[in-house]
């Protein structure tokens, strides 16, 4: 009888072992972020977007990393919109080692894991591009949060976006300093992937915009998610058409007036593409 008992006792405690792994191996896979690319020194140069420039949400929650923003949307398990300051002298060439994606650990709703992306057919597409962020090495890994990324096809992300993020260095390049705005249209009804049901957009928008409040000059774009040999303006659109789409304010602190009259239209003077 001893032994039986003795039997029982060690088959609890293993039982009850094994409950412990899985709870313990639930709340890592869950709540664990293992790393952190935030910006260790605190006196460095930071993004600041003027407040007359910053887009609203439709529903998401806004972070302030060092060198980007963004507007992470849980539903659909990336931002909504991601935006940061480009400057001429930003544009380097330094040979940056490429680091690891992991978890966003500023996003309070915990941005995906990387893991949805694997086995999908998807390139996980920069938001805010690395290829922007060399001047510094924190610059350049802060890309690698997954809050900046969003599934796109490889034609796509390595022709026409590609082209597109070219072009933005020429003009920052041409015109010393822009802001850029980009991000997929979430809506109803898309594909999804992985077991966080990431969203893979069917629209991708960039909006890229300088000068003063008083005379801000820009451009927005309207992509649709596959590769093309077009040029690219003939994606060119309205900032109407993006919020209507995206259901996100841009520009709203500006002049309702003034607002309006930038919004309507597609102005590429004093723009050499």
């Amino acid at each position: 009888m001893k032994k039986r008992s003795k039997g029982i006792n060690n088959r609890t405690i293993y039982t009850f072992l094994l409950l412990l792994c899985i709870i313990g191996f639930w709340i890592f896979e869950n709540y664990y972020t293992p790393a952190t690319y935030t910006e260790p020194y605190p006196d460095a140069e930071q993004t600041i977007i003027p407040d007359y420039f910053v887009p609203g949400s439709a529903k998401g929650e806004l972070v302030k990393h060092q060198h980007y923003w963004l507007s992470y949307n849980e539903k659909y398990e990336q931002a909504e919109w991601v935006g940061y300051k480009l400057k001429k002298s930003h544009l380097t060439h330094d040979d940056r080692k490429r680091p690891f994606f992991i978890e966003d650990p500023k996003v309070k709703s915990k941005s995906a894991d990387v893991k949805n992306y694997r086995n999908s057919g998807y390139d996980r597409g920069h938001l805010c591009p690395a290829g922007d962020r060399r001047f510094a090495e924190f610059a350049y890994k802060e890309t690698f949060y997954t809050s900046n990324i969003a599934p796109q096809k490889r034609d796509f992300n390595a022709g026409i976006w590609n082209r597109l993020e070219k072009k933005v260095r020429f003009w920052s390049k041409r015109y010393e300093t822009l802001y850029i705005f980009s991000g997929g249209i979430l809506e109803k009804g898309l594909p999804r992937i992985g077991q966080e049901d990431v969203a893979v957009p069917r629209r991708f928008y960039k909006i890229i915009v300088r000068g003063s409040e008083d005379n801000p000059k820009l451009l927005a774009f309207l992509i649709p998610h596959q590769e093309t040999s077009q040029p690219l303006e003939n994606y060119l659109t309205t900032i109407d058409s993006i919020e209507h789409l995206s259901g996100i304010n841009f520009f709203q602190h500006l002049p309702d007036k003034q607002e309006d009259e930038i919004e309507r239209n597609v102005n590429r003077g004093g723009w050499k593409f």
